[in-house]
Parts: structure tokens; C-alpha cells; sequence
């Protein structure tokens, strides 16, 4: 789940980090939806244009390190 959406900002991350800096952004598929000031606002964004959680992926952009965290749900469907 989300693997396409992690490896398209991972093959981009410099671009993303260099345009999106101190910015969460939004990753749906291989689109970024926009850049937000806090990942709760960039989460009901996407979910305002009818993105489902666990479709889109909220990712902090800086080219100091890497900032990247991962969330592991134990939700079962």
C-alpha cells in the first residue's frame, strides 16, 4: 500500500524537496494534489477531493536529512 505513491518521491526527492522545502505535501499515484502547512490540513485536503486514507501518502519535504516517517496500521479489513 502506498509503494507507488513512496517510490515516486523517492525518485523525485530532490526536486520535491527542493520545490516543496519545510512543506508536507500530498502524493496521489505519481501526482502531488498541493503542499500544505501541517500534515492534518494536507490529510483533509486530499481527503476533501475524495481521496480515501491509505490512497494518498503525506510526506514532509527537506533537503536537510531524511525526515521520512513510517506509520504501520493494524487495521484489518
Amino acid at each position: 500500500m502506498l509503494e507507488r505513491e513512496y517510490r515516486y518521491y523517492q525518485d523525485h526527492k530532490a526536486e520535491l524537496d527542493s520545490k516543496y522545502e519545510s512543506r508536507f505535501i500530498v502524493i496521489v499515484g505519481e501526482t502531488v494534489l498541493g503542499d500544505f502547512d501541517s500534515p492534518a490540513v494536507a490529510a483533509e485536503a486530499a481527503k476533501s477531493q475524495h481521496h480515501s486514507p491509505g490512497k494518498f501518502l503525506v510526506q514532509f519535504c527537506s533537503s536537510k536529512q531524511d525526515q521520512t516517517q513510517h506509520f504501520h496500521s493494524r487495521a484489518a479489513f
